[in-house]
């Protein structure tokens, strides 16, 4: 009896070992695969509009936009509402004051919400969508706090935004 005993003992042992050291490769396997997966697929570069205002998104595209009649260079994110966004071009919008920071107006319907990026405060600049209301803001001045309400979707580089009263918005060919 003494050796049945201790014969199961060993072979629970040698079980519960190797399941351990299956678990463990497997584990190790995956953390090791997923690493240079994730620095593979980061961009080399950052575009300089990408730095000066972060969108949640490595990748920015360049759009056609003018304000009032003057072209100015500005980007939109690659996150799902900057996609839905680029989805409508092209647009011409009347812009209005808003808060004495943003000039707004409405797409021609709401954008997507899903997947958006983390919330970001806006800079001067920042082409944004505020959720609740459905309409794009585009900051003449930094504005609040982040909120996950306000998606940043782009930037633009321009001088005359806060008395702008329209704006074209296409992509860029």
């Amino acid at each position: 009896m003494t050796t049945l005993t201790l014969r199961r003992g060993l072979t629970t042992t040698a079980t519960v070992g190797v399941l351990l050291l299956a678990a463990t490769a497997c584990s190790d396997n995956s953390s090791t695969e997923q690493a240079p997966t994730t620095s593979a697929s980061a961009p080399a570069s950052t575009p300089a509009s990408a730095s000066a205002s972060p969108t949640g998104s490595d990748r920015s595209t360049p759009m056609r936009v003018t304000i009032d009649g003057q072209e100015v260079e500005a980007t939109l994110n690659d996150s799902p509402a900057g996609r839905d966004l680029a989805s409508l071009l092209p647009l011409t919008l009347d812009l209005e004051d808003f808060h004495g920071t943003e000039r707004i107006a409405d797409p021609p319907r709401k954008l997507t919400t899903e997947n958006a990026p983390e919330p970001q405060a806006p800079r001067t600049g920042d082409l944004t969508y505020y959720a609740p209301w459905g309409n794009l803001a585009i900051f003449y001045k930094d504005g609040p706090s982040a909120s996950s309400d306000l998606l940043v979707l782009g930037h633009l580089d321009a001088d005359q935004l806060a008395g702008a009263d329209r704006i074209t918005i296409e992509a860029a060919s």
